[in-house]
């Protein structure tokens, strides 16, 4: 098989409690009361879409809309206006995933940058179909943020699928 140019090596397969811990975990850090700050990056999206490309079967299109109704019924925003974005970002994610996986860490931050976009895009024009207010222009950083959150959130959440299948001390990884 050959192997895609921006790994160096083979993965273990990822645990399922650690996929449902760190969404989980997301999630409760995106319902921090953090109070009104509109560059604010959304966890929930970026790891959402890092499982949605690293593993498409398990979490797919349905756990995105869950998710995203779960924070509009936090938030108090207009019932789908984040399941729909986030749903859009998950069969953007699974639909790239292939493809994705061939390039190094920066250059899928680059690729992911306009789905990020595209998710904001949507949550603004729902927001605005339905009489809210206009944000602040300063919601056009947050997919920035979103995206270089990218390379971390890959060093993180593929670390436990790096880890040796024997271990032994005479083996350095």
């Amino acid at each position: 098989m050959i192997m895609p140019r921006g790994s160096g090596q083979l993965l273990l397969p990822a645990k399922p409690w650690f996929i449902g811990l760190s969404l989980l975990l997301a999630l409760l850090a995106d319902m921090l009361p953090l109070g009104p700050q509109p560059a604010m990056p959304r966890l929930l999206a970026v790891v959402l879409v890092f499982w949605n490309v690293h593993q498409p079967r398990r979490i797919g299109v349905g756990w995105a809309f869950l998710l995203g109704l779960l924070i509009d019924v936090h938030q108090g925003a207009v019932l789908g206006q984040h399941a729909l974005a986030y749903s859009g970002l998950a069969f953007l994610g699974v639909s790239l995933h292939r493809r994705l996986l061939w390039f190094g860490v920066w250059e899928q931050t680059a690729q992911v940058l306009p789905l990020f976009f595209a998710a904001h895009l949507l949550q603004f024009l729902v927001r605005m179909a339905f009489g809210g207010m206009a944000p602040s222009p300063w919601l056009l950083l947050a997919p920035v943020f979103e995206a270089l959150l990218w390379p971390m959130a890959t060093a993180l959440l593929l670390a436990p699928q790096r880890r040796a299948p024997d271990r032994d001390e005479h083996r350095p990884l």
